[in-house]
């Protein structure tokens, strides 16, 4: 609470509630902290078999993502949601950067 100095909030909450005592705190906590870990472990496991089944890609498995979209380099895409009209995007592997063009021809400079 301090990382956000909001000590009215404390103040305000120790004032108009009951201690809760040591054991009862301890026992909800530990209550908590299961119930999160099998929400997290379930949302893992969603997200592993979504991309398993093929839908990783939910925009183009429900048609959202239009054929031009699909074939645009992801650089490109970006560069179109940030309205960058004619924007010059490169690609760097490891120690070699390459120039991508609109329609994906590459590049290279070594």
């Amino acid at each position: 609470m301090s990382f956000f100095r909001f000590y009215w909030l404390r103040r305000l909450i120790r004032r108009n509630t009951n201690p809760i005592p040591q054991p009862r705190a301890e026992l909800w906590r530990s209550r908590l902290s299961i119930i999160y870990t099998l929400i997290a472990w379930n949302a893992f496991g969603f997200v592993v078999y979504q991309i398993y089944s093929g839908k990783s890609d939910w925009a183009k498995y429900y048609g959202i993502k239009t054929e031009e979209e699909e074939k645009m380099s992801p650089g490109h895409r970006w560069a179109k949601t940030l309205g960058i009209k004619d924007a010059k995007v490169y690609r760097v592997t490891g120690f070699s950067v390459e120039k991508v063009e609109d329609d994906e021809k590459v590049e290279s400079n070594k």
